[in-house]
């Protein structure tokens, strides 16, 4: 492994700032200057992780000869740099954290990366081969046990959305890196992505249990455009009068309402990946979890805690943040990873470290707060909380 893939990871280096120059800084210039180094370390990080894990896979990389450079490259070149990076960033917030400006999520976040770097991995499954691994390194031999501690790439930058196989240990590492950089760079970001809007509320929700009843609407393309799994849409979206009666069945439903019934668009990938699911929409409404579902109606149920099982039933914990002002500028598209309203929603979400149950249990909704007939400002999305 060459050390350009080690020097690839964007690092908090000692020496990396001026020391005199950054004691001269207002307490918000150097918080600032925290954050952009944790946007760029986002930027560049997810795909330096993923080159480690070719790399622990990589057969032709494990021998006799190689592993004694190969420890001194994994442990202390990577684990060690980035238990040294942990600890200086606690350094520089600590300094910071008299004056307010410190994101509380950032805290949990450094804990939970130095646990997992001390070789205490909170995912079970794993602990075993993560033991081995620092206990004796020349069980890296074994292709069964580089599998557990490399898992498998997940992609780039933002929320690292590629489907995989197995779930490693650098898997973890790798988001807990991002929750670190998220709970720095996010809130301000945020507040940069509000274009023309505003967030009016934002809360977590957990629900008992619901059943949402609706039908599916097939996405409004335009020509030559292509679904995420690359086929062209068979269907059309549900137009006005057929959503009409589509609400006009379910108020006749009044016993069993629940206590979140806004008109809603729900979107979800049937607990997979983007990369292997496309998008499937459906206007409905959140009924009591005995509804019965009418005949023509598709139907989905929310349960408050996760069963640990991709796909159904979802679960009932969410994100609801609610907008106000231009009402074209929180549905931009361009700019945006999906528009706006969701963006803003999840980094939210994300800049607080609480958990986005992608892909198992991930769905989002765009909530029609005044009725169907009337524009969205309102956006519900996936998380899972302890």
């Amino acid at each position: 492994m060459s050390n350009s893939i080690i020097d690839g990871f964007h690092m908090l280096e000692e020496g990396g700032m001026d020391k005199e120059q950054y004691e001269k800084l207002s307490n918000e210039e150097k918080y600032e200057i925290i954050g952009k180094w944790a946007l760029e370390a986002r930027r560049r990080n997810p795909d330096v992780f993923d080159a480690l894990i070719d790399w622990v896979l990589d057969d032709s990389q494990w021998s006799e000869e190689t592993l004694v450079e190969n420890e001194q490259i994994l442990i202390y070149g990577i684990f060690a740099r980035f238990r040294e990076q942990n600890n200086r960033l606690r350094a520089y917030l600590a300094e910071l954290e008299p004056s307010g400006i410190v994101n509380p999520a950032v805290y949990k976040a450094l804990d939970r990366f130095d646990d997992e770097l001390a070789g205490k991995p909170h995912d079970e499954r794993l602990q075993d081969a993560v033991s081995t691994l620092f206990a004796d390194f020349s069980a890296m031999l074994e292709p069964g046990i580089r599998q557990f501690i490399a898992g498998s790439k997940t992609g780039s930058y933002c929320t690292e959305t590629e489907a995989v196989d197995v779930y490693g240990y650098i898997n973890y590492l790798k988001d807990c890196d991002a929750a670190v950089q998220w709970a720095l760079f996010m809130p301000s970001y945020v507040e940069a992505q509000q274009k023309g809007f505003s967030i009016e509320s934002f809360e977590y929700k957990k629900m008992p249990a619901l059943r949402f009843i609706g039908r599916e609407s097939e996405l409004e393309l335009n020509d030559g455009e292509t679904t995420s799994d690359g086929t062209v849409s068979g269907g059309v979206p549900l137009g006005m009068q057929e959503r009409m009666e589509l609400f006009a069945k379910l108020d006749t439903m009044a016993d069993y309402k629940s206590a979140w019934d806004f008109d809603i668009l729900l979107m979800h990938h049937m607990g997979l990946g983007v990369d292997v699911e496309r998008i499937h929409l459906y206007w409905g409404r959140f009924m009591a979890a005995d509804a019965p579902v009418p005949e023509g109606f598709i139907s989905f149920d929310f349960v408050p805690e996760n069963n640990d099982k991709a796909g159904l039933p979802f679960v009932s914990q969410f994100a609801f943040a609610t907008f106000f002002g231009d009402m074209e500028a929180m549905h931009k598209v361009e700019g945006y990873d999906s528009d706006a309203m969701y963006d803003v929603t999840r980094n939210i979400i994300l800049g607080e470290g609480v958990h986005i149950p992608y892909p198992d249990k991930y769905w989002t909704a765009e909530v029609f707060v005044d009725g169907f007939d009337k524009p969205s400002n309102a956006y519900m999305f996936s998380v899972h909380r302890d």
